[in-house]
């Protein structure tokens, strides 16, 4: 039983930080990030040490529960085997030291509190599974050897011949036309090559300024107000009765910018926040006759504002929209 009851506290070791023993202790670990030593070379992983107090006494059910699991009994059935197990270690400790395996080691001091010694030989960090310390060797970097040059002797033409083009052997054999003819062919080499990157320059150059100028263009447009005219005045005449115009209420026609009709309000609805999310004043006008929804990109009682709207969706944004006058 008490070699089980050890093999439990280390399995939990590895998912919890601290596992309490009621009425003895609790075993807590500690992460330590990774060590590496400069003068040794040593690379340790990263680990987690485990430490004992004497002083966390109190039952946080963890261990009992897990006990309970692996057994297949009753928290309460394992709270005491746990209790019967804690009784006989008290007793040895008095006489003698207590090992944990692969936890470490308790012994009892002169003023008889417990003092705990990690054996070290299990990394209880599961991030770190299966890397292991090791010795990291220095890099060596050979020197660089640089041999001295030796000096070029020059020798001086004598007879201030033309050496150009003139291999050994065959001075006098190379004419001076031959000589004129190499020049011009590498002459006529540099004038293409100038040429053709002069024009690849010109032709990249006239790509930029175009792109520039469309974006300068898209610019405009969407910043543009279409200017529509003046309306034409009309002139009417009308035989009304003022007691019937007083007492009718006010009606308010609306100009709207139609985006899209719906039979589902949820699509209608989607659609509405599409739009405003776009940055666009859309609203949901009057309900069809057909009893449909319709979503516009904006609702005025501005007859300009709205042709204005709808002129720059069709001809800048290339949308589809039409215009609605609603009475």
């Amino acid at each position: 039983m008490s070699m089980q009851l050890q093999q439990y506290i280390k399995e939990l070791l590895y998912q919890h930080e601290c596992v309490t023993v009621p009425n003895f202790g609790a075993f807590l670990t500690r992460t330590i990030n990774v060590l590496i030593q400069p003068e040794t070379g040593v690379f340790n992983p990263p680990s987690k040490e485990v430490s004992f107090n004497h002083l966390l006494k109190s039952n946080d059910g963890i261990l009992a529960q897990y006990m309970a699991q692996k057994e297949n009994v009753s928290y309460e059935q394992a709270l005491r085997k746990i209790e019967k197990e804690v009784i006989v270690w008290k007793q040895k400790l008095n006489t003698q030291h207590l090992n944990f395996a692969g936890i470490g080691e308790m012994r009892l001091n002169p003023q008889k509190k417990i003092n705990f010694s990690p054996f070290g030989s299990i990394n209880f960090d599961l991030s770190s599974f299966g890397l292991i310390s090791f010795i990291r060797k220095p890099i060596f970097i050979p020197p660089i050897h640089i041999e001295e040059t030796k000096p070029i002797t020059i020798m001086e033409n004598e007879n201030k011949d033309d050496l150009m083009f003139t291999p050994a052997g065959n001075e006098n054999k190379r004419s001076p036309i031959m000589r004129y003819a190499i020049i011009g062919v590498i002459g006529i080499s540099l004038i293409g090559a100038v040429y053709y990157f002069g024009n690849q320059y010109i032709a990249d150059e006239k790509a930029k300024a175009t792109e520039m100028a469309q974006k300068k263009i898209k610019s405009n447009v969407q910043k543009a107000t279409f200017d529509l005219g003046a309306l034409s005045e009309i002139d009417l005449t009308l035989e009304s009765n003022p007691k019937v115009i007083e007492e009718a209420p006010l009606a308010q026609t609306y100009y709207s910018v139609i985006a899209g009709t719906y039979r589902s309000m949820e699509n209608a609805e989607k659609m509405l926040a599409q739009l405003q999310a776009e940055g666009f004043d859309a609203a949901f006008t009057e309900v069809n006759p057909e009893g449909l929804n319709r979503v516009a990109y904006g609702r005025f009682t501005s007859k300009r504002e709205a042709l204005n709207l709808h002129n720059y969706i069709r001809l800048a944004l290339k949308e589809e929209a039409w215009y609605l006058e609603e009475n």
